[in-house]
């Protein structure tokens, strides 16, 4: 990464992953990203949203000046207020829309922890200056972080610490750093960003006197020479023409797990190290919580509004669209579009206090986000599975078999829309089943449904915040209250009036 603190441009953002990283997809180290099938339109997509930046007529937008009067997009600064926070939407918004609501950890995303850090420097002890440096470059160029905090899925029944040939921990440390080895996942996007942020997930049982080597909090550099990433099946790479694949053609965020092998990680680039309660307590700390579901619920919008406009036109050519049960199918995907809005305004307008006079997103209403996250996409796909049925599969092999002077004017015939030629008929339902029926749709399934971690973990996590924070309390209280309305004697309060059965 070069020093230069100013936000990049996509040409900047491009340049920035020419730095010799250790990528490997299909046996074969990944010469440049920037070129390769699987990661270069991606990788553009990406740029794009950069150059959004800079664009007169997106830019004022998208960026602002933080408190150090630096320019940074808007939810790569701490918010001060509500109209922060609706300003922030409005830029992740804009930048959602470049991408559908298909590209998920888009740079802004890890602004949800990135934007609190300077802040909450004080929270990591010695290590604050690493803190606040790492906000101003992050905030300065708008970097490209990705996250890894899963332990691989390997004997998980066992303690943390019982698991050092896997797990990522600290094997010694030295003048210059701390050399880290083990594997972490899930990476997604890693391969096009600027740096891998390393950490215990935040429900991770670290035994004290027995973990503490695990206990660490940090970022690796792609260019770490100690750094591999080892990529899935990439989609892009497989995906024949932009007609056949709209979206996995150049919205595929490849997932990898990230392999450190003794690498040495720079003391400036280490938050925690050692330190148990700090390891993973900084998530409340940061109000990672709080923030990351904003960011998720705005992104979820413009997908569900995507996804909406694709089932009408959809009924609409198979000419179902006057059919009762399709409309309510379609006015029920609307109507799911509108709640994860409603609720991305709860959380704009009904923040709480955090550090240093700035404000996030209150956690009940973040909370709710990330539980209805988790489901939504599963309605979705059965919506268009049952109101569509078969017609996403009949659409020719590829694009090629509308240029075969033989075929073609029998798929004129044969393949039009209830109000469309053959090839707009046949163009929108092979949009509908990149998003909901090819890998890449398939792996969008999956994502969602794991975005916010494993489903009894997100319930717990509701219950624990509502035990903390006093909510639960309240609960019952109302339901004290309503007891002590009656007894065996009758009513005891109130102005109702009955039957009364003393006991």
């Amino acid at each position: 990464m070069t020093s230069q603190m100013s936000l990049m441009t996509g040409a900047d953002y491009l340049e920035s992953l020419r730095d010799g990283r250790a990528v490997y997809v299909d046996g074969e180290r990944v010469k440049d990203v920037t070129e390769h099938p699987a990661f270069a339109n991606s990788a553009r997509s990406i740029a794009r949203l950069y150059d959004a930046m800079h664009d007169p007529s997106t830019s004022d937008v998208l960026t602002g000046l933080d408190a150090g009067g630096v320019r940074t997009h808007k939810f790569f600064k701490p918010s001060r207020s509500s109209a922060d926070l609706l300003e922030a939407r409005e830029a992740i918004e804009t930048w959602a829309r470049l991408g559908y609501g298909f590209l998920g950890r888009t740079p802004e995303y890890k602004a949800a922890f990135m934007s609190g850090l300077g802040v909450n420097a004080g929270f990591y002890g010695d290590f604050a200056p690493n803190a606040r440096r790492w906000y101003r470059e992050f905030s300065a160029r708008a970097l490209y972080l990705n996250h890894v905090i899963i332990n691989p899925p390997i004997d998980r029944k066992r303690a943390v610490h019982d698991m050092e040939d896997v797990f990522v921990h600290a094997v010694r440390e030295t003048d210059a750093g701390i050399v880290v080895s083990g594997a972490k996942m899930l990476a997604t996007g890693s391969a096009i960003t600027n740096a891998s942020f390393v950490a215990p997930v935040a429900s991770a049982e670290l035994a004290p006197g027995k973990a503490e080597a695990f206990a660490l909090v940090f970022f690796a550099r792609m260019d770490n020479p100690g750094v591999k990433l080892v990529c899935r099946t990439p989609y892009a790479q497989r995906a024949t023409s932009p007609f056949d694949y709209p979206l996995s053609s150049r919205f595929d965020e490849n997932d990898a797990v990230l392999l450190l092998d003794e690498a040495l990680i720079p003391w400036e680039d280490v938050l925690v190290y050692r330190d148990i309660e700090r390891s993973t307590g900084f998530y409340a700390k940061s109000g990672f919580a709080n923030l990351y579901n904003f960011q998720s619920s705005i992104r979820l919008a413009v997908k569900l509004e995507l996804m909406a406009g694709l089932l009408s036109r959809g009924v609409k050519a198979n000419g179902t669209d006057t059919f009762r049960g399709v409309q309510a199918a379609v006015g029920e995907l609307i109507g799911m579009r509108d709640l994860v809005w409603a609720l991305s305004t709860a959380m704009a307008c009904d923040p709480e206090p955090a550090t240093g006079g700035t404000v996030v997103p209150k956690l009940e209403h973040a909370s709710a986000m990330r539980m209805y996250n988790a489901q939504v996409w599963d309605r979705v796909h059965e919506l268009f599975e049952t109101t569509l049925g078969g017609a996403p599969l009949v659409v020719p092999s590829s694009v090629r078999d509308l240029a075969n002077p033989e075929l073609r004017g029998l798929i004129d015939r044969f393949y039009r829309g209830a109000e469309s030629s053959a090839h707009d008929r046949i163009k929108l339902f092979k949009l509908v089943w990149d998003a909901i029926g090819t890998e890449f749709g398939a792996r969008h399934e999956l994502y969602e449904r794991n975005y916010s971690g494993n489903g009894e973990q997100i319930r717990l996590d509701s219950l624990k915040w509502a035990t903390r924070r006093g909510s639960l309390a309240r609960y019952e209280g109302l339901v004290q209250d309503c007891l002590d309305d009656y007894d065996t004697g009758g009513w005891r309060r109130g102005p109702w009036v009955g039957p009364s059965e003393g006991v």
